[in-house]
C-alpha cells in the first residue's frame, strides 16, 4: 500500500494538546476509516502506509527526549490499529499510540515488545475492576493513561503504571482546570464552547499597535525606509518577524538576513501573511495564547489547500482568513469592530463573518478540531475539498506548525 493512497481512506482529525501553563505541547491526530473493517481501504496495510505519512509529519517536531511526544495518533479502526503498531514494531518512533484496553487484552506480548522498544502507548478505556474494560492486561507497558475530559477521574492506576495521565477533549476552560487539578499531565481541545467578554474600553491593546501600523503601511504599499522606521522603533517586533521568515513554513530557500532582505524576496503581498500572525501571536494572555496556537494552524492547513492556486493574492487571503478567524476571541472585540482597524480584503472581511468565498473553509477548520468525521466530510464536501487532498493539507500544515511555538 502506497502512502498517498491511504489518505483516500481515512478522514484525519486533530486536536490541539496543552499543559499546565496553557502551552501547547502536542498535537493528537485522530484517524477515522471510510469503510468496514472487512472492506477495501480499510487493511493493515493501511496502517503501514500511515505510519510512514506520520512519521514525515513529525520531521519538524520539537525533540522530547522526556515527557509527552509531540504527535498521538487515535484510530478508530482496528484492522487500521494493527497495520500501525505491527508498522511501529518495526520501526519505532517518538509518535504516543492510543490502544483500547479492549485491543490490547490479547496482545499483550506485543505490547510489552512495543514498549520494550520505547514505542510510546497509551492505554484508554481502562477501568480498574478489569472485565470487559481489560483492566487485568493493563501494566508497565503502558506510560500513559487517556481518559475523557468529561470522565471522572481513576484514581487507581494499573499496576506498575507511571502517574502520567492524559484527559482529551475538553471544551471549556472548567474542563482544562478540572483536567489539570486531578493530575493529569496535559489535556487536549480547546475552550471552544466558551463565551467570550467583550473589553471595555473596546480598543486595541497598545501592545499591538506596532504590528497594526506595519500592516497599514505595507498595505498602502509605503516605501521600504518608512517601513524600518516602525521595526526600529520595536526591536522586539523585528526579532519576532525574522524568525517567522526563517522558518519552513514560509519557504524560502535563502536566511532572511533584514526586513528589507525580506521585503525584496517576498513583495508586499506576502509579506501580509506573516504580519497577520504576528498580530495574534502578540497576546500575552495565556487563553489567548491558546487560541494563537489553534489560529496559526488553520492558517498553515488553509494555505496549503490553496497551494494549488494560480492567484497567489487569494492564497494569501484563506491564510489570513485562518489566522484571523479567532481574532474576536483573543482580544475580546466584536469582529465588526476589528474590520476598522485591521487591513483585510472584503473577501477576507466577508468570510469571517460567514458571508464570504471562505467561510465553508473556516466550517472545515472548525470541523477538523471537533473530532466528529462526519462533521469533516460534511464540510470538505460543502467546500469542495476532496478527502485526500485535505488529508495532505493536514498533515503538511501540522509538520510545518512546530517552528511557529
Amino acid at each position: 500500500m502506497k502512502s498517498s493512497s491511504v489518505l483516500d481512506h481515512v478522514v484525519l482529525g486533530y486536536s490541539p494538546v496543552f499543559d499546565q501553563r496553557r502551552a501547547l505541547i502536542a498535537i493528537r491526530l485522530s484517524v477515522f476509516p471510510t469503510s468496514g473493517a472487512n472492506k477495501p481501504g480499510n487493511t493493515p496495510a493501511d496502517g503501514v502506509a500511515l505510519w510512514a505519512l506520520l512519521g514525515q509529519a513529525v520531521d519538524q517536531a520539537p525533540q522530547r527526549l522526556q515527557g509527552l511526544p509531540a504527535l498521538w495518533v487515535s484510530v478508530a479502526s482496528e484492522s487500521l490499529l494493527e497495520g500501525l503498531l505491527q508498522a511501529a514494531q518495526a520501526e519505532p518512533r517518538r509518535v504516543l499510540i492510543e490502544v483500547p484496553a479492549f485491543f490490547a487484552a490479547p496482545r499483550q506480548t506485543l505490547m510489552q515488545q512495543l514498549h520494550t522498544q520505547a514505542q510510546p502507548l497509551a492505554l484508554v478505556d481502562w477501568s480498574p475492576d478489569g472485565g470487559s474494560a481489560g483492566g487485568s492486561t493493563a501494566g508497565s507497558s503502558f506510560e500513559w493513561l487517556c481518559q475523557p475530559a468529561q470522565q471522572a477521574p481513576v484514581h487507581a492506576l494499573p499496576a506498575g503504571m507511571a502517574q502520567q495521565l492524559l484527559r482529551v477533549g475538553a471544551r471549556c476552560d472548567a474542563d482544562f482546570d478540572a483536567g489539570f487539578k486531578q493530575g493529569a499531565h496535559a489535556v487536549t481541545g480547546w475552550p471552544m464552547d466558551e463565551d467570550f467578554q467583550i473589553a471595555a474600553p473596546a480598543t486595541i491593546p497598545p501592545e499591538l499597535r506596532g504590528v497594526l501600523d506595519l500592516m497599514n503601511r505595507v498595505e498602502r504599499e509605503e516605501p521600504v525606509a518608512r517601513l524600518e522606521t516602525v521595526l526600529t522603533a520595536d526591536p522586539s517586533l523585528a526579532y519576532r518577524l525574522l524568525r517567522y521568515l526563517n522558518t519552513s513554513a514560509f519557504g524560502l530557500r535563502a536566511e532572511v538576513s533584514s526586513f528589507r532582505h525580506g521585503l525584496m524576496m517576498l513583495g508586499y503581498q506576502r509579506l501580509k501573511r506573516w504580519l497577520a500572525l504576528l498580530l495574534v501571536s502578540g497576546s500575552q494572555d495565556p487563553k489567548s495564547r491558546m487560541l494563537m496556537a489553534v489560529a496559526a494552524r488553520r492558517g498553515l492547513i488553509l494555505d496549503q489547500l490553496a497551494s494549488g492556486l494560480a492567484d497567489e493574492v487569494m492564497r494569501g487571503e484563506m491564510f489570513i482568513c485562518g489566522v484571523f478567524s479567532l481574532l474576536d476571541r483573543m482580544l475580546h472585540l466584536p469582529m465588526g469592530e476589528l474590520v476598522r482597524h485591521v487591513p483585510m480584503h472584503e473577501r477576507v472581511q466577508l468570510s469571517l463573518n460567514g458571508h464570504g468565498p471562505y467561510s465553508p473553509h473556516l466550517a472545515l477548520m472548525g470541523a477538523l478540531e471537533g473530532g466528529s468525521a462526519m462533521d469533516i466530510r460534511e464540510c470538505a464536501e460543502a467546500a469542495l475539498v476532496g478527502r485526500a487532498e485535505l488529508n495532505r493539507a493536514v498533515l503538511k500544515g501540522l509538520a510545518l506548525s512546530w517552528e511557529l511555538e
